[in-house]
């Protein structure tokens, strides 16, 4: 049985996306981030970084992933699916997965901080991570004009990558002149899995019924 520790935020959805995805037996705690839940001293025994997500697994003695990029990396063990065995698409797949962790979630991330939530608006700030938010945008976009998927089949880089391109509007960045986006976010918005998956720890409907300034604490900030 896993062990989700989570919340409503894109690093969040790519977990319990890939969860229902596995259909793996799961149960999961929603972290309040408003309260620091995720700085408090049981927390940090598990990810000392104190972000989420985290599982743990306890048909493994209990072991513990943190980082989501390795937690999507460890199920695709653990199941045998959504990463090829193949050496060459294996290393593709993890090059795309690279790409959310290390560029798209980072620099969104800061569009959201600088366009949302900071007290001061710098328009150095918001320009700056906007736009390179829409030229990573471009980027998918251009390796997805001749497939269906990040790389070629659905892999956990579609998983890593769809929470984020979902939160655009939030970025206050324009998608719908990427076609080949735009296609891919709605081919795999309409995923039964993926629609259970955004329904954890919160339902969908109960987040749209709360205002802007009710969801700040539960959006996570990536500085």
């Amino acid at each position: 049985m896993i062990e989700l520790f989570t919340s409503a935020t894109p690093n969040g959805y790519k977990v319990s996306i890939m969860l229902e995805e596995c259909a793996i037996p799961y149960t999961f705690h929603r972290i309040r981030l408003g309260s620091k839940e995720q700085k408090q001293s049981w927390f940090l025994r598990l990810n000392p970084n104190g972000r989420i997500p985290v599982i743990v697994d306890h048909a493994n003695d209990d072991f513990v992933v943190f980082e989501s990029g390795a937690i999507l990396l460890y199920l695709a063990e653990l199941v045998g699916r959504f990463l090829p065995a193949e050496q060459k698409q294996r290393s593709r797949v993890l090059q795309w997965l690279m790409f959310q962790t290390g560029g798209l979630g980072p620099m969104q991330g800061q569009a959201h901080v600088f366009y949302r939530y900071a007290p001061d608006k710098i328009p150095y700030a918001i320009g700056r991570y906007q736009n390179e938010t829409r030229r990573l945008y471009e980027v998918l976009d251009r390796q997805l004009d001749s497939r269906e998927f990040l790389v070629d089949d659905l892999s956990i880089a579609d998983f890593a990558a769809f929470p984020w391109v979902r939160q655009y509007e939030w970025a206050g960045v324009a998608i719908d002149d990427l076609p080949n986006l735009w296609r891919w976010f709605h081919l795999l918005l309409e995923r039964p899995a993926v629609q259970r998956g955004l329904d954890v720890p919160v339902p969908q409907a109960e987040l749209q019924r709360r205002s802007a300034q009710d969801r700040v604490g539960d959006i996570q900030r990536i500085i």
